[in-house]
């Protein structure tokens, strides 16, 4: 089976798991995901003693399309991350460059409705308010208005093409900002999923090496496959065995 059919095989299980029981990774997804293939392989040789203290095997059997079905989350999380990136990037030039040119139309209708008091309040309910919402919204209203009142804004010489350009525009970051929103509520499903995908790993691992280091207490060599090797890599390279110790337990314990 590939990634994505462990990932559809398990999806209703993974969803399910309640979000109080969720947990992030604590390490790197693809480190821990070889932490499972490590834990798999190294368990078969204790079959029998496991079992024998009340071990349910298909946990074990499990552990390839638990890997793999979080292989396929995070990979699906982390394309979804990388185009919000772009799209969040290109919104802000966007909205920036609206809010640049809603206070430039304002000025001028400002300007141009100097002498007339209805016109002016008109354009100060307008400017009233913040936000991208409230930006988009001005953009159209003071297109609409400065059609409905051209008059001034001729004897300006102001130039009536932004009139369009503000409809236009307005138009234009109302669609981005949908599909901004849109595209953050996909990647926080997908960040969920992840999560829940690591979790539903993690309860198998914890189960395996917990009842292991119970098991091989006194066992040394078996014992040692027990404990996460990516701890154990890295207290080596920093020389200080008591931490990785620590660190081993803390993460099979949480």
């Amino acid at each position: 089976m590939s990634n994505a059919d462990d990932y559809a095989a398990l999806l209703d299980i993974i969803t399910a798991i309640p979000d109080n029981e969720v947990r992030s990774p604590a390490i790197p997804v693809e480190d821990f995901a070889k932490e499972g293939e490590f834990l798999y392989s190294w368990c078969q040789k204790d079959k029998e003693a496991l079992t024998a203290r009340a071990l349910d095997w298909d946990i074990v059997t499990s552990i390839p399309l638990r890997i793999g079905a979080l292989r396929e989350a995070n990979s699906r999380w982390e394309n979804r991350r990388f185009d919000h990136g772009d799209l969040g990037r290109t919104w802000k030039k966007e909205s920036d460059n609206g809010y640049v040119f809603r206070n430039f139309l304002l000025r001028e209708f400002r300007y141009a409705y100097d002498d007339d008091p209805v016109l002016l309040s008109k354009v100060s309910r307008i400017a009233d308010g913040d936000g991208h919402a409230d930006m988009i919204q001005d953009l159209n209203d003071l297109a609409v208005l400065g059609r409905e009142y051209a008059e001034p804004l001729h004897a300006t010489r102001f130039d009536m093409a932004h009139l369009d350009r503000a409809a236009h525009l307005s138009d234009k970051l109302g669609s981005m900002q949908a599909d901004a929103q849109v595209n953050r509520e996909q990647n926080s499903d997908t960040l969920v999923i992840r999560n829940q995908s690591y979790t539903y790993l993690k309860q198998a691992i914890d189960a395996v090496r917990k009842l292991g280091q119970l098991v091989f207490f006194e066992d040394d060599d078996r014992l040692q496959g027990y404990y996460s090797q990516y701890y154990k890599k890295a207290n080596k390279a920093r020389n200080s065995p008591d931490e990785a110790q620590s660190e081993t337990q803390t993460e099979t314990a949480g």
